[in-house]
C-alpha cells in the first residue's frame, strides 16, 4: 500500500484500499495495515472512524470488581489468581445496596455504563449467581447501561443474564490463539470462543479484545483482530488493554507498552473493524493527555473511568473530565448505540440443563507460570 491520502475523496479512496464492505482480512492484509507509516495509518484510521462514529463524543464506563481474588485460573497477567503472591486481598461477593451506590455514583460522574466483574473461572448456578443477577436487574433500573465480565458462561446462563437486564457482556480472547497457550494453561481458546456465540445468541451485545505487551508479536496482535473480523458479526465493543505488570505475577518483568503501540493499534482495529466501538481500557495512566488525545483522534470511543480497573490503576474521573472538555469531547448518553433491555421475571428460574458442562483444561505447563505459583508457596 504506497497510496498518499490527501484529497477530498479519502473516505472513497480508503474504501478502494481497504475494502470497508469485506467481511474478512487475512492476518497478512492486517499486518499490512498495521505496519502502515504511522502517520498515514493515523489520518486513514481518523478518516474511517469520523465515516463510522461521531468523534466527538465517548462512551464513559465504569468498572466495578464485585468479586475480588481467588481466581482458580493461572493467567500470567492476572494479580488475581490466586496461585500468585500479589498484594491483592480475596474478597467476598459485595452487597446488593453498595454495587447501587457504586451504580448512581458512577451515573452521576457521566458514565453511561457499569461493568461488574467476578474473578471466576465460570458462572455456576448457585446463590452468588442469583445475587449477580440482582445486581444486573438493580443496575439497568439505575438507567445505565450494565455488562458484565464474570468468565466462561453456557447460553441459558447468558439468556438469565439477559432476561435480568443486561446489556453487554465482556469476555476477551486477549491474544492470538497460538500466544493465548503461552500466557494460560488452565482454559482453552475455544472456550472463549464458545462463550462469545453464547451471549450473542442470548442477544446479548458483546464486548471482546485484548491485551498488548505481553511478549506477543505483531502478528499475534493482527491474528486476534482477524479473528474477530472473521465472526458473522463481529464485538459491538473492543477493548484494546496495555498490559500493567503487577509484581508477583508471571508478566511482572513485561516492557511497558509505549504509546505509539497503542495508537497503532486502536487506528489498526478502527480500520479492519469500523462499526465496532474501540475502547482505550487498561494502562492509561502510562500514555499522557496529548497520547490518549491520539489514541481518540484514531478511533478510540470508549474508556473506562474510576480510580482502578479491577485491581490496577486507572485515571481519575474528575481528571478524565477535565480531559474531555480540553478535547471538546462529550460523554456519551446511555442507551447511544441500543435500546434499554426489558426485564422479564424468568431470570429468577433456574432450570440450566446445561449447568454440568465442562469447560476445557488444556493441561500443558507454562514454565514461568509455575515458577511463579512456586515462588508465592514460599512467600505465603
Amino acid at each position: 500500500m504506497k497510496v498518499e491520502l490527501n484529497s477530498v475523496g479519502a473516505c472513497q479512496l480508503l474504501a478502494e484500499i481497504y475494502d470497508m464492505s469485506r467481511r474478512t482480512w487475512s492476518k497478512e492484509e492486517i499486518l499490512e495495515v498495521y505496519n502502515r507509516p504511522l502517520i498515514n495509518l493515523i489520518y486513514d484510521a481518523a478518516t474511517v472512524h469520523r465515516e463510522h462514529h461521531n468523534p466527538d463524543e465517548v462512551q464513559v464506563s465504569t468498572l466495578l470488581s464485585i468479586k475480588t481474588g481467588g481466581c482458580p485460573e493461572d493467567c500470567g497477567y492476572c494479580p488475581q489468581a490466586a496461585r500468585y503472591h500479589t498484594e491483592v486481598e480475596n474478597e467476598e461477593l459485595l452487597s446488593l445496596s453498595h454495587v447501587k451506590a457504586q451504580a448512581l455514583r458512577a451515573k452521576s460522574t457521566g458514565s453511561s455504563r457499569l461493568c461488574l466483574g467476578a474473578a471466576w473461572r465460570n458462572v455456576k448456578d448457585d446463590h452468588e449467581f442469583d445475587h449477580v443477577l440482582e445486581m444486573v436487574r438493580t443496575i439497568n433500573e439505575v438507567g445505565l447501561e450494565v455488562c458484565c465480565t464474570l468468565g466462561m458462561v453456557t447460553q441459558r446462563q447468558a439468556q438469565r443474564l439477559a432476561d435480568a437486564g443486561l446489556y453487554a457482556y465482556n469476555h476477551n480472547l486477549d491474544s492470538s490463539e497460538e500466544f493465548y497457550k503461552e500466557i494460560i494453561s488452565t482454559r482453552g481458546y475455544e472456550d472463549r470462543l464458545e462463550t462469545i456465540d453464547n451471549v450473542r445468541k442470548a442477544g446479548v451485545s458483546v464486548c471482546s479484545g485484548g491485551i498488548i505487551g505481553m511478549g506477543e508479536s505483531d502478528e499475534d496482535r493482527c491474528a486476534m483482530l482477524a479473528t474477530y473480523a472473521a465472526m458473522e458479526t463481529p464485538p459491538e465493543s473492543i477493548p484494546v488493554n496495555a498490559l500493567v505488570p503487577v509484581e508477583g505475577t508471571p508478566l511482572e518483568d513485561q516492557k511497558l507498552v509505549s504509546t505509539w503501540e497503542m495508537v497503532r493499534m486502536i487506528a489498526t482495529t478502527r480500520i479492519v473493524i469500523p462499526e465496532s466501538v474501540v475502547r482505550l481500557s487498561a494502562g492509561r495512566t502510562q500514555i499522557s493527555e496529548e497520547g490518549q488525545a491520539l489514541c481518540f483522534l484514531v478511533g478510540a470511543g470508549s474508556i473506562f473511568a474510576g480510580d482502578k480497573l479491577l485491581t490496577t490503576p486507572n485515571p481519575d474521573v474528575n481528571k478524565d473530565m477535565e480531559m474531555f472538555k480540553v478535547l471538546g469531547i462529550t460523554p456519551m448518553k446511555p442507551y447511544k448505540k441500543g435500546e434499554q433491555p426489558a426485564v422479564n421475571e424468568r431470570y429468577r428460574l433456574n432450570d440450566d440443563p446445561e449447568k454440568r458442562i465442562k469447560w476445557s483444561r488444556p493441561g500443558h505447563k507454562i514454565e514461568r507460570n509455575e515458577e511463579k505459583k512456586e515462588e508465592g508457596k514460599v512467600k505465603s
